[in-house]
């Protein structure tokens, strides 16, 4: 049975994935389960001493100055949960959920947050066993932490609020029981520890940036088959214009290019057709190289995150101290998905161009919005217009919620990361973006076919078989969206990155 074993500090973007899409199970170290027992103790020990420290005997964010006592810990660490759970919308989508409960385990795995083991294990219990809190998307600030979404995770813990079971809603109660889960009592410290943290904006950031890597490798393919589609000139894809201009995604890509359109008959040389192309093709490197290296960017971000610890305050045993200090505002990853989101947008405004490039006969010979007996049929004229709407929305999207703050907690709080939408919207932009790449992938290989099939490159080529196999050439015109789905669920399975890797070798 496949596995991911939680230490706090070697998880991966993969091991997200494998636990949220393909049910993986999770399992503690023998390390961490050793560090979480010994953080516990030292909470224990500071809970019969008395001694004054933020979240163990005090109230939270402006009621740090009210000092609780022993006897009403465990009251305090369930009123914190049950008055938190503030979260409105739509659900997350249980890949997500999964996602969270995943790295909110890691990171108490690290053993600085004081959480009993037992509590520890109930969460790992829940992903194993396939319970899934309902926690709604809105309504987090991204610090501290993401309070809102993760306290309806921990409702289902204690018996409360609602989760999915096997497909269906239910309430909590109900759904650990029938998975045979006790739920839990919360004592000194755990609630805190379970819900101050950057996990939400993590978790779905870590997806959509798995997602942009896979996705600016198909667009890549997909711009290939733009340039056979107009005879393009792969001389400026020739290593020596990237290697005095050395960004890694830029040479990346140019390498891409010249790898899938190999052999093909459908590409230009310098001068042979033309002098030089327009920007949307001869600045491709460039383009596609930028977005690469800010997902690599977000992606090294990500997978700091994904192995930190998030909470406050923190239990450094070695040193006899808890520290109160700031790990959980989100601001590095407000930052991160946010630039992720203008990354994956630009992917699809220089697509959307490319599109209009094949459609427009100002722009190029082949017959207008690519359909025979225009006027009678329209063709891909509105493709076009659906891409374009596409783009424009996500030009709305890319625009930063990190430069946003409103204080909370009476000014205690006094700026915040608004991470969670940064995340949420780099998520969205991610879903717009495929969809714009469908369209010009069909749009690609119709005006491939009208152009006649002279041969197309090693990697073009297998994408080009990969669309006719499901989408026919169109001749008159039919309802669109239908191909366009086609194609979008064929970027969405990655079968073609797939396909053209087995062909070519491995993409970048």
């Amino acid at each position: 049975m496949n596995k991911v074993f939680l230490d706090g500090n070697s998880l991966r973007i993969e091991d997200v994935v494998n636990v949220s899409r393909n049910n993986y199970r999770v399992q503690l170290s023998d390390n961490a389960i050793d560090n979480v027992i010994k953080s516990r103790e030292v909470v224990e020990r500071y809970v019969n001493e008395e001694k004054v420290v933020y979240g163990i005997t005090t109230g939270f964010g402006k009621f740090s100055d009210v000092v609780i006592s022993k006897d009403e810990a465990k009251i305090l660490q369930k009123n914190l949960i049950i008055s938190h759970s503030c979260g409105v919308g739509e659900p997350l989508d249980e890949e997500i959920v999964r996602g969270v409960m995943l790295l909110r385990a890691n990171a108490l795995a690290k053993g600085y947050s004081g959480i009993r083991i037992e509590t520890l294990n109930t969460l790992i219990e829940m992903i194993n066993e396939g319970v899934h809190p309902v926690i709604p998307e809105k309504g987090s600030l991204g610090s501290s932490g993401d309070l809102a979404p993760l306290s309806h995770m921990v409702l289902v813990m204690l018996g409360e609020g609602e989760a999915f079971y096997k497909g269906t809603r239910m309430s909590g109660k109900d759904a650990m029981k029938l998975a045979n889960i006790s739920t839990i009592e919360l004592t000194s410290k755990e609630g805190l520890a379970l819900i101050n943290g950057t996990q939400v904006m993590t978790a779905i950031g870590a997806l959509a940036v798995y997602d942009a890597m896979s996705l600016s490798k198909m667009a890549d393919i997909i711009a290939g088959l733009t340039v056979e589609a107009l005879y393009g000139i792969v001389t400026a894809f020739d290593e020596n214009v990237h290697q005095v201009r050395p960004h890694k995604g830029q040479m990346n890509t140019a390498k891409n290019l010249l790898k899938v359109l190999q052999d093909s008959n459908m590409t230009s040389e310098q001068g042979e057709i033309r002098v030089q192309d327009a920007y949307v093709l001869r600045c491709l490197p460039q383009i596609h190289g930028a977005s690469k290296d800010a997902i690599e960017y977000v992606r090294e971000k990500v997978e700091i995150e994904i192995n930190s610890a998030t909470d406050n305050p923190l239990i450094f045993r070695h040193e006899d101290k808890v520290i109160s200090g700031g790990n959980f505002h989100g601001q590095p990853m407000a930052l991160s998905f946010d630039f992720l989101g203008i990354a994956l947008a630009e992917l699809a405004n220089v697509s959307e161009r490319r599109l209009e490039r094949l459609v427009n006969p100002a722009l190029s010979d082949l017959p207008a919005f690519l359909v025979e007996k225009g006027g009678l049929n329209s063709g891909f004229m509105i493709v076009q217009y659906s891409a374009a709407s596409l783009v424009s929305e996500n030009k709305v999207l890319a625009h930063p919620a990190s430069v946003d703050s409103i204080p909370s907690s009476a000014n205690q709080e006094d700026h915040v990361s608004m991470g969670t939408i940064a995340a949420r919207k780099a998520r969205t932009i991610l879903d717009n973006t495929r969809k714009v790449l469908a369209m010009e992938l069909l749009g690609a290989c119709q005006a491939i076919d009208l152009r006649g099939n002279k041969g197309l490159g090693k990697g073009t080529s297998v994408a080009y078989n990969l669309v006719r196999h499901e989408v026919s050439k169109l001749e008159d015109d039919k309802i669109m969206y239908k191909d366009i789905n086609k194609c979008e669920a064929l970027l969405k399975t990655n079968i073609i990155n797939e396909k053209v890797e087995e062909c070519i070798g491995k993409l970048y």
